[in-house]
């Protein structure tokens, strides 16, 4: 899946030419938002360039993992993933969402969710799931503006002892 944005900006699956690219943006994500993904900017930019280009080969293709990103043609700007989980195979669960500051509020994450939700379908999974940390109320609002919903249900975060996590569905 492939769709345009803007003149210069594409929202696309990973390739694993893009390797170099998504581990900057990786750590700029880490940098900007710790607290919103599961490692810290320290590990990632530890890990070998050769692991960012095996998981990136990964995403590229199949049914159980995709990764997509915003491209202006240079340095990434957006990306979002999608994976299946075994005790949940009915659902993608979506993770690594994250834009850079200057690109949010333009509608590049309805674009993205779109982009994992159109995979999500395509693979026999119609509904998306994402937990976000309690708190943190932009993104809440952000993604009840694309039509995730509040499930109800609060998570431990999976590496802050303490923090929680709400969880939020859509249809795909």
């Amino acid at each position: 899946m492939t769709s345009t944005l803007a003149p210069t900006l594409t929202v696309h699956r990973v390739t694993p030419e893009d390797a170099a690219r998504m581990r900057a943006l990786r750590l700029e994500m880490l940098a900007d938002s710790p607290l919103a993904f599961l490692e810290s900017v320290a590990q990632a930019a530890a890990r070998p360039h050769a692991d960012y280009c095996r998981r990136i080969a990964q995403a590229a293709t199949g049914e159980h993992l995709a990764q997509f990103v915003a491209d202006p043609g240079g340095r990434l700007v957006g990306h979002a993933g999608g994976t299946v989980l075994p005790e949940a195979p009915g659902a993608t669960v979506v993770f690594a969402v994250y834009l850079t500051p200057a690109h949010r509020g333009r509608g590049v994450l309805a674009s993205l969710i779109d982009a994992v939700a159109e995979w999500s379908l395509a693979c026999g999974r119609d509904e998306l799931m994402l937990e976000v940390v309690v708190g943190n109320d932009r993104a809440v609002r952000a993604y009840e503006r694309i039509g995730f919903e509040d499930t109800g249900v609060r998570v431990p975060h999976p590496v802050v002892p303490g923090l929680r996590e709400l969880q939020m569905r859509r249809r795909a």
